[in-house]
């Protein structure tokens, strides 16, 4: 990953990676209703990762913002299992291995953390990330897990990081 930095999020991050949620589910026609498209949140993750036992990574290249992920403890799922959430790339990040390490920061953060499991959801569009979720050990679920409000997800995986 030649020049590329992994940081935790700063408040001034908030506009550049909204940009890259909605412009990456824009890309795959993926900005449909029931996705973090509409989130109000997604434009204030800084706030949001504010909370207990989440963290928000930031990827960047020569000072650009190029992509992110982030463990959040999302309502209704139990307190063994958090949600990896709002891992995006922009077009230049991906296939250069920053997505497998946003997921294996994030996965390593949820264990530390005290989670047995991390859910998931995503959609048949995002066929690229759905394959590399499966590489790094993602098992497919037939219904979703907590209230996301993500009705317009049809994937959701369990990863056991305690394995």
């Amino acid at each position: 990953m030649e020049g590329i930095n992994v940081r935790t999020i700063e408040p001034a991050d908030d506009v550049a990676l909204a940009k890259i949620i909605r412009d990456t589910l824009a890309e795959f026609g993926a900005n449909h209703a029931g996705t973090v498209y509409y989130d109000e949140t997604t434009d204030h993750l800084y706030d949001l990762f504010r909370t207990e036992k989440s963290i928000y990574y930031v990827a960047t290249l020569n000072g650009k913002i190029i992509g992110g992920a982030g463990i959040f403890p999302s309502p209704g799922l139990d307190s063994n299992t958090c949600e990896l959430v709002k891992m995006y790339l922009l077009p230049e990040a991906r296939g250069k291995g920053v997505g497998k390490y946003l997921i294996e920061s994030c996965c390593e953060f949820a264990k530390k953390t005290g989670f047995k499991y991390v859910y998931l959801e995503s959609m048949p569009e995002l066929k690229k990330a759905v394959s590399l979720y499966e590489r790094l050990g993602f098992k497919s679920l037939n219904h979703p897990l907590g209230n996301t409000g993500h009705f317009g997800c049809a994937i959701w995986m369990l990863k056991d990081v305690e394995s």
